[in-house]
């Protein structure tokens, strides 16, 4: 989303990377592999949300055009794409928590793909933190707070999943305690000291280049939409 909002003008600048692996793809019984999703109907919000980002990028990379060799599904309000997928009205779904987690307690469909365990895209952060470019340059110092804030959070889903699953359902974001703790379970909140955010940036952009969802080149991208500095001087302060 970042990648393609910076390709189409938008004033942002990312700050970092938060954590890596919250989606996952599912599939019914009719797919084995990422090369058989060729012709394959794919449930999604509507064109250009994360999840049709997502797979159009994971489709390049298995030689699979997105806009030619998919069929792409978009929900209405009243039905979700995982609503669709469950009711076996598409071929796939890419889901992020807490779907793919009531995805699979339910047994429905079979995962083949799990962002936080398969290469490459384990090695790459799913959710980055930006901001609106001109507040970074009026307020950096507000603007390195925030960073701070978010990553000191992701530490804590890793050092206290419990506590922090149990905020969540405090707060609102979610009813299931069970489904919210397996998520900060799997999903590997302990990567943003060793992982680089702009290497994440260059392989999405590579991807959504190559299928010409954007124009600007991956160097263009990291040039006119990143600033690492506040994270490089996070990374020496809040040691693990």
């Amino acid at each position: 989303m970042l990648v393609a909002g910076l390709d189409r003008g938008v004033e942002l600048t990312v700050l970092g990377g938060v954590h890596v692996g919250c989606f996952e793809l599912f599939v019914n019984d009719g797919s084995r592999s990422l090369a058989e999703l060729k012709g394959k109907s794919v449930g999604i919000t509507f064109l250009g949300s994360p999840g049709h980002l997502f797979l159009a990028a994971i489709a390049a990379h298995v030689g699979i055009d997105a806009g030619k060799d998919l069929r792409w599904v978009t929900s209405e309000q009243s039905t979700g794409p995982m609503e669709l997928f469950a009711a076996g009205k598409v071929d796939a779904f890419l889901g992020f928590p807490p779907d793919p987690q009531q995805l699979r307690g339910q047994q429905i469909g079979r995962v083949i793909l799990n962002s936080a365990l398969d290469r490459p895209w384990s090695q790459y952060f799913c959710c980055m933190l930006a901001a609106n470019r001109e507040f970074v340059r009026k307020y950096p110092i507000a603007s390195k707070a925030v960073l701070r804030a978010i990553l000191k959070a992701a530490d804590l889903c890793v050092s206290e999943p419990a506590r922090a699953a149990q905020r969540l359902v405090d707060g609102g974001f979610t009813p299931r305690y069970d489904y919210a703790l397996q998520t900060l379970n799997e999903v590997p909140y302990d990567k943003w000291r060793e992982y680089e955010p702009e290497d994440t940036v260059r392989f999405y952009a590579l991807r959504l280049h190559e299928v010409g969802m954007i124009k600007a080149s991956p160097q263009k991208i990291i040039a006119d939409g990143t600033d690492w500095g506040f994270l490089n001087e996070l990374k020496r302060e809040l040691k693990a």
